[in-house]
């Protein structure tokens, strides 16, 4: 195996270890317990982050230059 997917194969390790460590809060937090006052600020948040992924996917998709760029 080469560098490369070493690196990669790790990137997926940690990107799953966070969204299980995201999961097991949520769950615990909310799925356990009253959300109580932190409900709305947690939605609006959650809302927000989707908004401003979905908007950087948008223009990353629209972009022309984006398999120009050499790594590709």
């Amino acid at each position: 195996m080469n560098d490369r997917r070493l690196t990669g194969l790790l990137g997926v390790i940690v990107v799953a270890g966070v969204v299980i460590v995201g999961l097991y809060g949520f769950a615990s937090s909310y799925l356990l317990e009253s959300a109580g006052d932190l409900l709305a600020p947690s939605v609006g948040t959650l809302a927000v982050a989707a908004i401003v992924v979905a908007a950087l996917i948008i223009l990353g998709a629209r972009s022309k230059r984006w398999r120009e760029n050499p790594y590709w």
